[in-house]
């Protein structure tokens, strides 16, 4: 029973980790800063469902964009 019960807990951890994981998707190699890019980026997340949560510059001063689309997060950081 307690050979049972560990590894329960075992799978119930690897089960959170993997969650955990797949929630946002960071893509850095955009350059957001280019108005063309910007445009294409929104559109072809507008037309796969995504939507536009956010748009701000971070610490370093880079743009992030931050889509989402149910439980996901896809963050775009500029070059």
């Amino acid at each position: 029973m307690k050979k049972k019960l560990q590894l329960l807990a075992a799978a119930l951890m690897i089960l959170l980790s993997i969650n955990v994981n797949a929630d946002t998707i960071i893509n850095s190699e955009l350059s957001l800063y280019n108005p063309d890019v910007r445009k294409c980026l929104m559109e072809a997340a507008k037309n796969e469902g995504w939507e536009l949560k956010s748009i701000y510059t971070n610490s370093e001063d880079k743009l992030v964009f931050v889509f989402s689309k149910g439980n996901n997060d896809k963050i775009y950081i500029s070059k």
